[in-house]
């Protein structure tokens, strides 16, 4: 993690594009500072340490000074002639980067006749609101030396307290003078960018990137083959790919990262990022690579034969890592204009996967995404996993894929999730080899049937039984897809004022991410299990039809 924002007043010298930092070996004022919350002293906080002398003021803490801080941690460098502050990011051993910032000009303060003592020396208040939170200082001239813990302040005179919103304070507890030599890290070149390229190396340096897909296009294409690592099934909406997944370290989270833009389709559609497991004898992969009839079928006596959707003893369903909705042409129909509004140039979906962490950490994985359509342009995608520190303590370790019945494979033939249509449902039995505690069902679910009486636009109760007992029962509904009426420039738009994808549908709008549902299952024990989904689905009318897309997970300690 980035350590807080420091700050130093030193020379800095400039070779190119290349910058060093001079520090003359003259004897300052070393000023320490603790930190407290409503008057509590915060003894685990690092301590913040100014050397402050006539010519210049080092402002670091005690663990970067001394190198004990771990990379990367930020400084900054405050030029008084220039009145501008040279920023500073340590991001490795041999890895500075710098830029300038010049809003220091523009630090503005209230002024009050209110005066206490610190430390013996009598310090006068300065008051300044900083993104809305108010900042009181208090500074003192008595001391040849201008400094400050904080950016805000360096040209008061010498800060000695500082108090964010009443409760949350920096402030001196020790002021002594000595000699300061600059330690050998600081020393090495920095590379000088702008402002925003410094701002978003620091960024991408607190968190570790995977890339998944870059520019990748899912389309509907008999022409469009499999080309480098990117694997491309059912005639090109779905690619799948083998990623190589670093050692995730305990205590991280994971997060999920998609972008999307219409590269000619102006429909929304259903889209799918899954893990293949491969855990047992088939896999999904099986079904991409020699076709539907390499799934096992799955029949509740309606008569027809769903492929790939539930786990049997050896076979695992693909794992949803997140379900999305491509939005009405975003991009790509940018220019159908509307008087008052600005069409977004893209749709950004992110989604917490820390869930699946023990089947990603250190493992070579195949990834996918699924958009179904049937567009020769289609859809164009960037997806990424990104690795955080300071996620949970103890991730669940066991994870047990039990259904999936979003047909990934509708463009090779897979069919419809219409088995909602008896009471059976989707049934699964599972056997569980040891007992397992606090299980969750990681469960999504969207209704499906594009037309007025379809199980898009009609709310559906869900209902899911565990062992014959009801562990879950309510209608999945969104009626916030108004809000994403800048993604939708596609969208139709009826006579009463209304667009397409403003109309509340079962559980997703254009242009969004639907979220699981969390279930509670409690303990279970070893031995064989039966979970049962029933939805009430719609009758067809003529060639239209609905159908639900759902998926189930255990995760369990």
């Amino acid at each position: 993690m980035l350590k807080q924002l420091l700050f130093i007043c030193l020379c800095f010298q400039t070779f190119g594009a290349k910058a060093q930092v001079r520090l003359d070996n003259k004897e300052v004022y070393k000023i320490t500072y603790g930190s407290s919350f409503n008057g509590k002293n915060r003894e685990h906080q690092n301590k913040i340490w100014v050397f402050a002398g006539a010519a210049q003021t080092l402002v670091t803490s005690e663990k970067d000074f001394t190198q004990k801080s771990p990379y990367p941690f930020e400084l900054s460098i405050i030029d008084r002639k220039k009145n501008e502050q040279q920023l500073l990011a340590f991001l490795g051993e041999q890895n500075l980067v710098a830029a300038t910032d010049t809003s220091l000009r523009s630090q503005q303060f209230e002024f009050s006749n209110e005066t206490k003592t610190i430390l013996g020396y009598t310090c006068k208040k300065a008051k300044a609101i900083v993104k809305s939170n108010t900042m009181e200082l208090w500074y003192t001239d008595q001391l040849p030396v201008k400094g400050a813990p904080t950016v805000l302040g360096q040209n008061l005179g010498l800060v000695l307290e500082m108090t964010r919103n009443g409760n949350s304070s920096i402030t001196a507890e020790k002021i002594e003078k000595q000699k300061l030599q600059l330690p050998a890290f600081m020393k090495i070149p920095a590379r000088q960018t702008d402002l925003l390229s410094y701002r978003d190396e620091i960024w991408k340096s607190r968190f570790t990137t995977i890339p998944l897909f870059t520019n990748q296009v899912i389309n509907f294409s008999d022409t469009n083959k499999s080309t480098g690592d990117v694997l491309r099934f059912a005639s090109g909406t779905v690619v799948v790919k083998k990623i190589k997944m670093p050692v995730i370290d305990s205590g991280s989270s994971a997060f999920l990262d998609l972008s999307e833009q219409s590269n000619g389709d102006a429909y929304d559609r259903t889209g799918t990022v899954f893990l293949i497991p491969g855990d047992k004898k088939q896999s999904f992969l099986d079904g991409l690579k020699n076709g539907i009839a390499a799934l096992p079928v799955y029949t509740n006596g309606n008569g027809k034969n769903y492929q790939g959707v539930v786990a049997t003893p050896d076979y695992s369903p693909m794992i949803e890592l997140m379900r999305f909705f491509t939005p009405f042409g975003i991009k790509q129909f940018n220019q159908n204009a509307i008087k008052g509004k600005q069409w977004q140039e893209a749709v950004p979906y992110r989604q917490d996967i820390t869930d699946f962490i023990p089947l990603l950490n250190n493992k070579e994985v195949y990834v996918g995404v699924f958009i179904g359509n049937y567009d020769k342009g289609g859809h164009r995608i960037t997806a990424n996993i990104t690795v955080h520190n300071g996620g949970p303590d103890q991730l669940r370790q066991h994870i047990v894929p039990l259904f999936n019945t979003l047909n990934a494979m509708e463009m090779a033939g897979q069919e419809y999730g219409t088995m909602f249509n008896n009471e059976n449902g989707v049934t699964v039995h599972f056997t569980l080899a040891n007992s397992l505690k606090n299980v969750r069902l990681r469960y999504i679910t969207t209704g499906h049937g594009g037309w007025g009486g379809g199980d898009e636009f009609v709310p559906k109760l869900n209902t899911i039984l565990l062992d014959g007992k009801i562990v879950f029962s309510m209608i999945p509904w969104r009626q916030d897809c108004g809000t994403y009426r800048l993604y939708n420039p596609a969208s139709g738009n009826f006579n009463n004022g209304l667009s397409s994808s403003d109309l509340s549908r079962s559980n997703w709008c254009p242009g969004t991410v639907t979220n699981p549902f969390l279930i509670e299952l409690g303990d279970l024990t070893a031995g064989e299990h039966t979970i049962q989904v029933k939805i009430p689905q719609g009758k067809p009318e003529g060639t239209s039809f609905s159908a639900w897309n759902v998926s189930g997970v255990l995760l369990a300690d």
